[in-house]
């Protein structure tokens, strides 16, 4: 029976996901962030900027990998989630270390925050397709650090909340079917146990009732697949391998 070949996926339309959209408002916003209240010549200005960046790029590389290999594209993808965790703890450090209010989750500025590209205010995950920042731009431009600071903790939210679902998505895929490298391969270890399974039959084009000189069992025509004899036809018998006779002469 023909099997259907491994094809590849659909890939890249990273820039539709909204995961990217609001990772790459994080990146936007903490290079802008770092540069006014960050010393640049601090190990943590240059850490923030390369976890919000790790961030963004991780999503757009797992989903370029996504054509070949469920596992790699899944592997990206908590990257970046581990980056936007990581930064978000420099922003609530930030935050404590200077006694700047962080705002909860029922803060009025926090619940507008969350409303901004919003369909249904109550759904986070429910938003306009669009990666427009400017709608943040009253915030994100504010003079007072920690406004800025509470409203990109907002959006790490936002964008965390997206990849645990996107995660739990490519992990259900993985599990049903991975990409195109999973499926290659298990089709090549289909086709090795095929090969070399002996008690295989799918290659077994007449079985008879004629029995095994030496146990009795039916004989079946075989083909063999290497050595010097392959592509010929033999009779052999059916208890394979714990019986090897042949009834060419030949044993296998």
């Amino acid at each position: 029976m023909n099997k259907r070949p491994a094809t590849l996926r659909p890939s890249g339309g990273y820039r539709r996901l909204r995961s990217f959209q609001v990772a790459e408002i994080v990146y936007d916003g903490t290079v802008s962030f770092c540069d006014r209240f960050v010393n640049k010549r601090s190990r943590t200005h240059d850490q923030m900027v390369q976890a919000a960046r790790s961030g963004r790029q991780n999503i757009a590389e797992g989903s370029r990998a996504s054509a070949t290999s469920s596992q790699t594209e899944l592997r990206l993808v908590n990257v970046a989630r581990a980056s936007l965790d990581e930064l978000l703890l420099d922003y609530e450090d930030f935050l404590r270390q200077r006694g700047l209010p962080l705002w909860g989750k029922d803060d009025p500025q926090a619940r507008k925050v969350r409303a901004v590209g919003r369909n249904n205010p109550n759904d986070p995950s429910d938003r306009t397709d669009r990666s427009d920042a400017k709608a943040y731009d009253p915030w994100l431009t504010h003079a007072d650090a920690a406004v800025v600071a509470n409203v990109l903790i907002c959006l790490i939210h936002q964008a965390n909340y997206l990849l645990d679902r996107q995660i739990a998505g490519l992990e259900r895929q993985f599990i049903e079917g991975g990409g195109y490298s999973e499926r290659l391969y298990a089709a090549r270890l289909q086709e090795r146990q095929r090969q070399f399974d002996p008690t295989d039959r799918s290659d077994q084009t007449d079985r008879s009732d004629e029995p095994c000189p030496a146990c009795g069992k039916p004989m079946i025509l075989r083909t063999a697949r290497k050595g010097p004899n392959a592509g010929s036809q033999f009779r052999g018998c059916s208890g394979y391998p714990e019986c090897k006779m042949t009834l060419q002469g030949d044993t296998q």
